[in-house]
């Protein structure tokens, strides 16, 4: 069978480091080759991109913003998701291009066209197999970040940001939903984790 490519992703808060956990598991129980890796980031450039992308001091314009995601994406994609699934070993990447459109296009207001630029240029079409989104109210999400850690760039920033970034993370989703699995991340850790197991199983059918 040949290596999938499955990313997750969702606002702060959505849960996504709890489940990656249990997919972790998953993975080891079935014996499947396979990298678990973070966007932006996942190489020591993407890193050193994310780094300056979350901490609250940088000031980055939103076309410099935008083109960084996108150099960490390339780095990470000839460095790491590539070459793992040229080899046969599956990937599971905690975000990935859905966070550009959302947070950059539908947060920031970066034209989604633009994006679509840089998409096709850093991609060349190639896409997730499939992406498990965890959508989850903005209440709840900022109750979870505020419980859990200092927040970064990101996350300070006002609720209408994340209300944007929400609406183009499921009008993604809608358009596309062979590809995208949305999971209600109000519902129990259990519950959601079956979920995702059910998905993984029909993949691997």
């Amino acid at each position: 069978m040949m290596a999938k490519f499955i990313t997750l992703d969702g606002i702060d808060g959505a849960g996504k480091s709890t489940h990656i956990h249990f997919m972790k598991q998953w993975f080891e129980q079935k014996k499947i080759p396979v990298v678990f890796t973070r966007e932006p980031g996942g190489t020591p450039v993407g890193e050193a991109l994310r780094n300056l992308l979350l901490d609250p001091r940088t000031q980055a314009s939103l076309n410099t913003e935008t083109l960084m995601m996108f150099a960490a994406r390339m780095q990470h994609l000839e460095e790491v998701i590539w070459p793992a699934l040229n080899k046969g070993t599956w990937v599971v990447s905690d975000r990935f291009t859905d966070a550009t459109f959302a947070y950059q296009g539908g947060g920031r207001g970066v034209p989604l066209h633009r994006i679509e630029i840089l998409e096709n240029w850093v991609q060349q079409g190639f896409e997730p197999d499939l992406t498990f989104l965890l959508d989850v109210p903005l209440e709840v999400a900022q109750q979870r970040v505020a419980q859990t850690r200092e927040k970064d760039r990101f996350e300070q920033e006002q609720s209408s940001f994340f209300e944007r970034t929400r609406s183009v993370y499921l009008d993604r989703a809608k358009n596309k939903p062979k590809q995208y699995v949305v999971l209600d991340s109000t519902q129990t850790i259990e519950y959601i984790q079956k979920q995702l197991g059910n998905a993984l199983e029909m993949m691997l059918e």
